[in-house]
């Protein structure tokens, strides 16, 4: 786990442990299902070869040659790795959505929609602040 955390097991962490490992920003946006603002996320276009983490606990979430610029500000990919997030219905503001977190540790990641312009059809619309990225070195 990339964080230091008491119990070592991001599944059995309580919201006060999570407050103490996260930032603000983080914590709100990773426990608390918010949203980074459109455009300002580190990632949004990083071009690298690697794997994107979740930045709560490390568990491997998209790899970079999923990544691609879809235009509505935050990273985008066209499919996670197998068995990385959950999927959830999502009937917030009005919508019918479904939301992404992190299979590991629960943490909100996003959302995904069935429109992506690749053969998978999707976009899993992902805030930077819930990601990290592990260069490969070449």
């Amino acid at each position: 786990m990339d964080r230091n955390t008491t119990q070592g097991d991001p599944a059995k962490m309580d919201e006060q442990e999570w407050r103490r490992v996260l930032t603000p920003e983080e914590y709100r946006v990773l426990r608390e299902k918010g949203t980074e603002a459109p455009f300002t996320g580190k990632y949004l276009h990083v071009d690298a070869d690697g794997i994107f983490r979740c930045s709560a606990c490390g568990n491997p979430l998209f790899a970079t040659d999923t990544k691609f610029d879809s235009g509505t500000g935050w990273p985008s990919f066209d499919q996670a790795l197998p068995g990385a997030v959950a999927y959830h219905a999502d009937h917030s503001h009005g919508m019918e959505r479904t939301e992404i977190t992190c299979a590991r540790c629960g943490s909100h990641l996003g959302h995904v929609f069935d429109d992506g312009p690749t053969t998978t059809g999707k976009r899993y619309c992902i805030n930077s602040v819930c990601l990290n990225l592990d260069e490969e070195k070449g």
